[in-house]
C-alpha cells in the first residue's frame, strides 16, 4: 500500500484556487520540460476560463516524495453546492484557499461548514500576498474566528497557516519573506493531513461524482472506503430504497496527474473511476456481490429554481442554429442531467416545452449558454422560485443569505433595495474602506436585484449570496417598475425613428438591426407597455431645410448579459437564444393575442 493523501481545496471564486492546483502540477514536474501548456489547467471549459470560476469539480493527482496527493478541485461558487458536498465525502483533510485582502467570503463558509462538519483537518492558506494593502494577520484571526463560529472541534481549530503568492509560484510560514517555490506547502500537506484510515472488510465504495464518455457511457467516481475493488469481478449495486442488484465491472482506473490510468484493483483510501456499471446514482455504494453492506446516503441539495425551456417560433428561427428542434432540446437537456446533479428536467403538458429545474440563475445560465454555442436555438421563460408546503399547510419558499460589500455613502442605497425585496438586515460593520452588509432575502427578491444594485453604486458593489433554507413566505415583492416598448412590424430599424421615440425610454436596439414584430426592443419609461414602429424611414424631398438634416444623435444601445435578460424579462415574456442572438419577446407577438393573455392573468 503506497503513501496517499486525499485534500480537497475550498476557496471563494476568484481568490486563485485553480492558480494553486498549476503550481502544485508544475512542482511534481509532471510535464516534460520542453512541454508547453495553458495556465488554468483544470478549467478546461471555455465557460470557466471566460468566467474565471469553476463549474465542474475536477480530480488531479501527483507524486511527490514518493507520496500520491489526490487533489480535489471544488467549485466556489454556491449554486454549484451539489458539486460540492459530494467531493468533500472523498478527502481526508482541506486546503482553505483565502484572498489576503478579502478574508474569508460567505461561500467559503458554506464549503468550510461542510467540511468541518465532516471532521476534516483544515490547512489554511492565505494566497495573493503580494497584492498591495493585504493585511495576513487579520484574514488568519477572521478565519480563526469563522471556524470557532462553525464549532470546529480543538484538533480542527490548530490548524497550520501558509502563506504565499499562487501567481509568483511560492508558499512559505511567514508572508513577508517570499520563498522560492511551493514545496513548503507539499511539505505542510504530508505532515498535517492524516493518511487514509483503511478499515479491513468487505468492500465498499461510495459513488460521489460521476463522469461520461461516449464510449464507455457513464463512469462512476468515488473513493474505496473498505477492502478491494477488481477489474471484472462481480460486485453488488446498493442503491436508493434499499434496492440491490448484481453489476459487473469492466474497468477500474486510478487518477495519474491529469488523465486516468487502468489497473487491475484499486484498495481502500484511494479514488477511483469505474466502467461497466448503468443505471446508478449519486450516493449508492458498490459493495460485495455476497454481503453488501451500504454506505449512508448523500443528500444532494435541492433546486430553489426552475425555468421554461421551449423551440424558438419567433419569426427568425432556424436561421442562426444547427439544432432547433423539440427532440434536439429534449435529448440535450436528458444529457445534461446524466452528469448534472442538481438539475431536473420535467416534460409538460406540450411537446415541445420543459420545466427545468435547477440551484440558481448561474446554475441554469451555465447550460443555456453551453447550449447556445454548441449551435442550440432555444427560448426560455422567466425564472420561477419553487415553493413548498409544510405539515401544517403553510406555503415556504426557499430564503438566501445575501453579502454586500459596498463603498460607504452608498450602503444605504444598497439597503434601501434590498429591504424592497423582503430583505432583513442582519449585520452592518465597516471592512477596510467598505461596508459589509449581510442580508435574509427571499430567493425571488434576487432576481434582477445585481442590475439594480450595480446601477445604485457606480458598479462598485460585490454581492454573493447562499441558500439558507426554506422559511414562511414572506409577501409580495414589488415586479420591474418599467413597461417595455414592442416593435409592430419586421425590418431592420431605422436611425430616425429611433431618433424620434428617444423620450419614449432606452433602446436594446441599434439602427439597421433587424427586428420582428412583437419583439421587445426597449424599456419604456412609464409602467404600461406601448407598440412602436420603428422602420419608418424619413420622408424625402428636394428641398433642403436649414437645421432640421443634422446628424442624429442616438444613445448607444443597451447590451445585457445572459444573465441579466434572465431577470428582466416579465412574466408575459420569452428571451430567444441563438448561437450569435439573444433577443427578449413577448409570449404572443400579436397585440390581440397579448391582450387576452393579460387579462386571463390578472383573473389568475
Amino acid at each position: 500500500m503506497q503513501a496517499i493523501r486525499n485534500i480537497a481545496i475550498i476557496a471563494h471564486v476568484d481568490h486563485g484556487k485553480t492558480t494553486l492546483v498549476d503550481k502544485i502540477i508544475h512542482a511534481s514536474k509532471l510535464f516534460r520540460d520542453n512541454q508547453e501548456f495553458d495556465d488554468l489547467l483544470l478549467d478546461n471549459n471555455d465557460l470557466e476560463r471566460e468566467r474565471g470560476i469553476t463549474i465542474v469539480s475536477k480530480n488531479v493527482s501527483v507524486r511527490y516524495k514518493d507520496v500520491k496527493i489526490n487533489v480535489i478541485d471544488t467549485p466556489g461558487h454556491a449554486d454549484f453546492g451539489g458539486e460540492v458536498e459530494r467531493v468533500l465525502k472523498m478527502a481526508d483533510g482541506v486546503l482553505l484557499l483565502v484572498d489576503a485582502f478579502e478574508g474569508p467570503m460567505p461561500q467559503t463558509r458554506f464549503v468550510l461548514g461542510k467540511a468541518i462538519g465532516l471532521g476534516l483537518k483544515p490547512i489554511v492558506v492565505v494566497n495573493k500576498v503580494d497584492k498591495e494593502n493585504c493585511r495576513p494577520e487579520e484574514v488568519q484571526e477572521n478565519v480563526f474566528d469563522l471556524m470557532f463560529n462553525l464549532g470546529a472541534t480543538e484538533d480542527q481549530l490548530d490548524f497550520v497557516t501558509v502563506y504565499g503568492s499562487s501567481k509568483q509560484g511560492w508558499m512559505g510560514p511567514d508572508w513577508q519573506k517570499p520563498t522560492e517555490d511551493i514545496t513548503f506547502l507539499l511539505d505542510t500537506i504530508i505532515e498535517q493531513i492524516p493518511a487514509p484510515v483503511v478499515t479491513e472488510g468487505t468492500l465498499q465504495m461510495q459513488i460521489t461524482s460521476l463522469d461520461y464518455n461516449a464510449f464507455v457511457g457513464r463512469i462512476a467516481i468515488g473513493r474505496v472506503h473498505r477492502g478491494t475493488i477488481k477489474e471484472g469481478s462481480t460486485v453488488t449495486l446498493c442503491k436508493a430504497g434499499g434496492v440491490n442488484k448484481k453489476v459487473k465491472i469492466k474497468e477500474v482506473q486510478l487518477f495519474e496527474g491529469l488523465g486516468k490510468s487502468k489497473v487491475s484493483e484499486v484498495s481502500a483510501g484511494d479514488i477511483c473511476a469505474v466502467t461497466g456499471i448503468e443505471d446508478f446514482e449519486i450516493g449508492d455504494t458498490i459493495a460485495d456481490a455476497e454481503n453488501p453492506e451500504a454506505l449512508p446516503r448523500i443528500a444532494v441539495d435541492e433546486p430553489t429554481m426552475n425555468m421554461l425551456f421551449t423551440i424558438n417560433n419567433s419569426p427568425f428561427f432556424g436561421k442562426e442554429g444547427k439544432f432547433v428542434t423539440s427532440r434536439h432540446i429534449r435529448d440535450r437537456l436528458l444529457k445534461e442531467t446524466e452528469k448534472n446533479l442538481a438539475l431536473r428536467v420535467e416534460p409538460t403538458d406540450t411537446e415541445d416545452k420543459f420545466l427545468v429545474y435547477g440551484r440558481g440563475i448561474l446554475h441554469l445560465s451555465v447550460l443555456i449558454e453551453t447550449m447556445r454555442r454548441e449551435g442550440y436555438e432555444l427560448q426560455v421563460g422567466q425564472p420561477q422560485v419553487l415553493y413548498k408546503e409544510d405539515e401544517n399547510g403553510q406555503r415556504l419558499e426557499p430564503i438566501e443569505t445575501l453579502v454586500v460589500d459596498v463603498p460607504e455613502e452608498t450602503a444605504g442605497k444598497v439597503i434601501e433595495l434590498a429591504t424592497q425585496r423582503k430583505g432583513e438586515l442582519l449585520i452592518m460593520e465597516p471592512k477596510g474602506d467598505l461596508q459589509h452588509l449581510e442580508f435574509e432575502i427571499p430567493s425571488r427578491g434576487l432576481i434582477g436585484l445585481r442590475s439594480n444594485v450595480l446601477t445604485a453604486t457606480q458598479g462598485e458593489a460585490v454581492m454573493t449570496h447562499r441558500f439558507k433554507s426554506f422559511e414562511p413566505f414572506r409577501g409580495p415583492i414589488p415586479g420591474r417598475q418599467n413597461g417595455s416598448i414592442i416593435s409592430k412590424n419586421t425590418g431592420p430599424a431605422t436611425g430616425y425613428t429611433l431618433d424620434k421615440l428617444q423620450d419614449r425610454g432606452r433602446f436594446f436596439v441599434d439602427p439597421g438591426d433587424e427586428i420582428y414584430g412583437g419583439q421587445v426592443v426597449g424599456e419604456h419609461n412609464r409602467p404600461n407597455d406601448i407598440v412602436v414602429n420603428l422602420q419608418e424611414a424619413k420622408k424625402l424631398t428636394n428641398m433642403r431645410a436649414s437645421g432640421s438634416d443634422d446628424g442624429l444623435r442616438i444613445a448607444p444601445k443597451i447590451n445585457f448579459s445572459l444573465e441579466e435578460s434572465m431577470e428582466y424579462i416579465q412574466k408575459d415574456e420569452y428571451l430567444e437564444v441563438t448561437p450569435q442572438n439573444m433577443r427578449m419577446r413577448k409570449i404572443y407577438l400579436d397585440e390581440n393575442d397579448r391582450k387576452r393573455y393579460a387579462s386571463k392573468l390578472e383573473m389568475a
